[in-house]
């Protein structure tokens, strides 16, 4: 990375607004422990530099800690000034964007250091639901830290100079950092800690603003809408292509092919983003069997089934969008769960996560089935029987208990092998097509690949008005 692309505290504020729409809030307020000789410390704006401005005309607020600045470290007055950008953030309704550098809580300062991270936790908190929190981290963001950026809807990291951990490689038993550098951004993006790594400051302050267009600003704002430049009946003869590698499928139907995609390398085997239908912003989540590289060869494979980091990735992905009223489409392929001894500790936790999600979810819910939607795994898969408003299916997709053959062996144990061939087709037709489930209504409609984009548009055209009564209840228990 370049000398000039590594920014000050100041100077990544005013890259990642609009020019000269930045206004400072509480520029003169420091510290006010004198234990330590902290009187004797310059500490320019506490180590941290709060305000608001705009991002393409919409309003956020931002803090930026200050690495120059006692090492952007979190005392009283520090954590004070973050808490107040929430306050303003809450009344106003707009996004908060912390731009992450600090070298952890500041030791002088002790219980109320621990004090002031606490109140920054409650604030997220209360916060969570709200306003979208997007924190990105440019320097070291350690030990409470890496909570305070989990507790926010979307991380970034920058590449070459950023370090996100709970605990430090070296204090890991059996590890140092030559070993495996847990807090490297390649880490903490294959681990899902984080939704976007930069190659440099600037690229993740404009991979900021992009996000920032692409979701609503507050949980009451009602859709997230531009005017859409695309043909709305446009086909996508590649479609039935591009149907194991589904980032490309979400990316062909999408407004002008627009996807800002989170958590790329984590749990590859679901894919999660955001893209546009008719201008307005929808949470796109697919099953991928297999990853392609630029000239269309594949560099990665899977099974499709569902893993628990999968579930876990779209769980989250799910409650976002359901949280600040974004519709949600499902790409389904599944054919069951994976099998093996470490996905078995933990994949029904994480499956009823997944189930939880897309259930309790109520904004609108499409699910387009692609391939087999096989089992309990597809039921947790956004369908019907959860809540789903309309399910499409192509032509091939498959819809049942499991695959035709398996089940013919099963009921017809010990018959001859003519007899099993006989009664898998038969169960195929009966029981595994698209046509006997739209027969029972568990498919509304079978369409054709190419006009799969049209059909998706009208779909959530007629679900905008949608409300949907719940049980009153605190929340859920799960």
């Amino acid at each position: 990375m370049s000398i000039a692309a590594q920014l000050s505290a100041r100077e990544r504020i005013t890259s990642l607004l609009d020019d000269n729409s930045f206004v400072e809030v509480g520029a003169f307020i420091t510290k006010r422990s004198t234990d330590f000789n902290l009187e004797q410390k310059d500490i320019p704006n506490d180590g941290v530099i709060t305000g608001y401005g705009l991002i393409d005309g919409n309003p956020v607020y931002v803090f930026s800690q200050d690495a120059s600045s006692l090492g952007g470290s979190v005392g009283e007055m520090h954590a004070k000034k973050i808490t107040a950008i929430y306050d303003l953030a809450l009344k106003v309704g707009a996004p908060v964007i912390g731009l992450i550098d600090s070298s952890g809580m500041r030791l002088q300062e002790s219980t109320d250091a621990l004090n002031g991270l606490g109140e920054i936790y409650l604030k997220q908190v209360m916060a969570s639901g709200v306003i979208p929190q997007i924190m990105a981290v440019f320097g070291n963001c350690g030990g409470g830290l890496a909570v305070m950026s989990s507790l926010s809807d979307f991380s970034f990291i920058e590449e070459k100079n950023a370090r996100l951990f709970l605990q430090t490689p070296n204090s890991l038993q059996g590890n140092y950092k030559q070993k495996l550098d847990t807090s490297s951004a390649g880490f903490n993006a294959k681990s899902g800690t984080v939704d976007y790594v930069g190659s440099d400051d600037l690229d993740v302050l404009s991979k900021i603003r992009e996000l920032i267009s692409i979701i609503p600003s507050n949980n009451e704002e009602e859709g997230c809408i531009i005017e859409c430049s695309d043909d709305l009946n446009r086909l996508v003869p590649a479609f039935s292509q591009e149907l194991e590698e589904t980032k490309k499928a979400i990316i062909d139907i999408a407004d002008n092919n627009y996807f800002f995609e989170t958590k790329a390398n984590y749990a590859k085997e679901m894919v999660t983003g955001f893209i546009r239908l008719n201008g307005v912003t929808v949470g796109a989540i697919a099953n991928r069997t297999k990853v392609l590289d630029e000239d269309g060869k594949a560099i990665e494979q899977f099974d499709s089934v569902l893993t628990s980091d999968g579930c876990k990735k779209a769980a989250s992905f799910v409650r976002f969008c359901d949280a600040f009223d974004i519709p949600v489409l499902t790409l389904t392929n599944l054919s069951g769960y994976k099998a093996d001894v470490n996905e078995e500790a933990s994949i029904a936790a994480a499956s009823a996560e997944l189930t939880y999600a897309f259930a309790d979810a109520t904004v609108p819910k499409v699910n387009l089935l692609v391939g087999k939607a096989y089992g309990s795994a597809y039921i947790s898969m956004n369908s019907k029987h959860i809540g789903a408003d309309y399910v499409f299916a192509l032509p091939n997709a498959e819809v049942g208990m499991m695959d035709a053959k398996l089940a013919a062996q099963i009921i017809y144990d010990g018959e001859p092998t003519e007899v099993i061939n006989e009664k898998s087709s038969q169960y195929a037709s009966l029981q595994n097509g698209a046509l006997s489930a739209a027969k029972r209504g568990y498919v509304d409609n079978i369409i054709e690949p190419e006009t799969v984009r049209k059909h998706l548009i009208y779909a959530f055209e007629m679900l905008y008005t949608k409300s949907e009564a719940r049980p009153i209840k605190k929340h859920g228990s799960f």
